[in-house]
C-alpha cells in the first residue's frame, strides 16, 4: 500500500483496497456486490446518515431540562463523536459525499437532518429564538461541530483531546447568548 500511496494516480486503487481489508474481505468480492466505487462510497454513506439518525433519536429521548449549559454541549458532542470515531474512514467518505455528484444528495440529507433535529432539540433546552433564530443557529452549531469533528477522529493524543475542548468551548460560547435568554434557564 505505500506503493499503491506514492503513486497519486493509485488513490483509487488504495482506497478501494482499504475498504475490503476493513470489511474483511477481497477486493473482488467487494465488486462482487457493488458495481462501482461510487456505489460502495454511496453505501457507506448511507449506512453513516443512518448512524446519525440513530445518534440524534436517542437525543430526542434526552431529558434536557435537567443539563446544566456545560452538560448539555458536553453530551451532544461526546454523542456526536462516537458516531464519528464508529466510522472508519469518515474524513474521506465526508470529502466523497461532499464532491462526488452521485453523493452529494446524501451529504445534503445529512445537514439538512441535522439542523432540524437539533433545532428541535435547541427549542426543548429552552433557547431563546424564535424557529428561524434556532435553525440558523443549529446550522451554525453543524458547520462547527461537523468541522472539527472530523479534525478530532484524525487526530491523535494530547492534539484530539485539545481540540475536543476547545470545540466544547467554542460550542458553548455560540450557544451561550440564547441560554441567556431562554424560557428554562
Amino acid at each position: 500500500s505505500a506503493q499503491l500511496a506514492a503513486d497519486p494516480r493509485n488513490i483509487d486503487a488504495l482506497t478501494t483496497i482499504l475498504i475490503a481489508r476493513d470489511m474483511g474481505i477481497s477486493v473482488g468480492t467487494l465488486y462482487h456486490y457493488f458495481p462501482n466505487k461510487h456505489a460502495i462510497m454511496y453505501a457507506m454513506a448511507e449506512q453513516w446518515l443512518r448512524e446519525v439518525e440513530r445518534s440524534l433519536v436517542e437525543i430526542d429521548g434526552w431529558r434536557l431540562a435537567d443539563l446544566a449549559p456545560e452538560q448539555f454541549v458536553d453530551r451532544l458532542i461526546e454523542r456526536q463523536l462516537a458516531v464519528y470515531k464508529a466510522r472508519h474512514g469518515i474524513l474521506h467518505l465526508v470529502q466523497a459525499m461532499f464532491s462526488v455528484p452521485e453523493l452529494r444528495a446524501l451529504d445534503q440529507q445529512h445537514d439538512a437532518l441535522v439542523i432540524e433535529r437539533m433545532t428541535v432539540a435547541f427549542a426543548r433546552y429552552g433557547l431563546g429564538g424564535t424557529p428561524t433564530e434556532l435553525a440558523r443557529l443549529a446550522r451554525a452549531y453543524l458547520e462547527l461541530t461537523h468541522a472539527l469533528l472530523l479534525v478530532v477522529v484524525n487526530q491523535a493524543g494530547i492534539r484530539s483531546r485539545r481540540t475536543l475542548a476547545d470545540l466544547k468551548r467554542v460550542t458553548l460560547c455560540l450557544l451561550q447568548p440564547y441560554i441567556a435568554t431562554g424560557g428554562n434557564r
